[in-house]
């Protein structure tokens, strides 16, 4: 059986490794983070964000306890303002659509109203051989909008400037997929 979170981190693996800055675009529980984290590295940074302070306050525990590297930097605020707080170029950003696994909170999720923003500047963060990975979960009605708006810009983007892709189960509509921009 095809395992998604597995293929992710793949993808990110294949463009990702010691000394590189990676974005986890949102930092949730902080689980893309410490993958993230271990595998630039001490000498790699990583910056993560995230709306809610229960988020940040979560994911600094969970970095520490899990034996990340302090390379880290976690951000209070949306991500479609990452480029406010990001100097030069990333080698993976990392989105993970929807609501905070485990906060009880399933109406407070991510709003296309800032993610497609967030995710146009993410890729004009992107370096040379670097990939973004956006996570999309449409079994709620906004991660279903979200997905069919983000399908719809990313088909718009030129073929030689950037690979994308959609991984998706195709006999399980509402169950998550993602999708990855790598570029050329």
């Amino acid at each position: 059986m095809v395992d998604l979170l597995s293929l992710h981190k793949h993808f990110i693996l294949s463009h990702l490794g010691e000394g590189h800055h990676a974005v986890d675009f949102t930092m949730g529980n902080g689980h893309d983070t410490e993958f993230l984290s271990k595998t630039v590295g001490a000498t790699g940074r990583v910056t993560a964000f995230d709306i809610q302070p229960g988020a940040l306050e979560s994911t600094a525990k969970n970095l520490r306890q899990w034996g990340c590297p302090e390379n880290w930097r976690l951000i209070c605020d949306s991500h479609h303002n990452a480029k406010d707080y990001i100097d030069g170029k990333i080698k993976a950003g990392m989105f993970n659509l929807g609501y905070m696994p485990g906060s009880g909170n399933k109406a407070l999720t991510t709003m296309r109203e800032t993610t497609l923003p967030a995710v146009e500047n993410a890729l004009s963060l992107l370096d040379r051989d670097a990939i973004l990975l956006v996570a999309v979960y449409p079994g709620h009605p906004e991660g279903a909008l979200e997905g069919e708006e983000l399908q719809k810009y990313f088909s718009t983007l030129s073929r030689y400037k950037l690979c994308i892709a959609k991984f998706q189960m195709v006999n399980s509509p509402t169950s998550p997929y993602f999708m990855i921009a790598e570029t050329k």
